[in-house]
């Protein structure tokens, strides 16, 4: 069985900062990226940080410069460091991970942002 176990979800005010994390637990074989979604009351789930096996990173131009997405392979967790934190950040957040034929998804963890 495979599970993607997610936590650091909360309530913060604007400014703050929060940390996901995402560890992965089964067999699940190659991975060739795995990724931070969010999606906000009433809009669509968007990408919004990947990193690639290699390491290469690329995020949403919404969270660019404030987030950062990062791994520990020996852990298998995938971490999302959120700084400056805004209420548009506001979203219920999912990780992901994605193989050459297979995707896992992640449940989703609450991060409201007041002002």
């Amino acid at each position: 069985q495979v599970q993607l176990a997610v936590s650091g979800g909360g309530l913060v005010q604007a400014g703050e900062s929060l940390r996901l994390s995402c560890t992965i637990s089964g067999s699940i074989g190659s991975i060739n990226a795995m990724g931070w979604h969010r999606q906000a009351p009433g809009k669509q789930r968007e990408l919004i940080a990947a990193i690639t096996n290699s390491g290469n990173t690329n995020y949403a131009d919404s969270v660019k410069g404030r987030f950062a997405i990062s791994r520990d392979n020996a852990k298998k967790t995938v971490y999302l460091q959120m700084n400056s934190l805004k209420p548009e950040d506001t979203a219920v957040y999912y990780c992901s991970a994605v193989g050459s034929l297979w995707e896992y998804w992640g449940q989703g963890t609450q991060v409201t942002v007041s002002s």
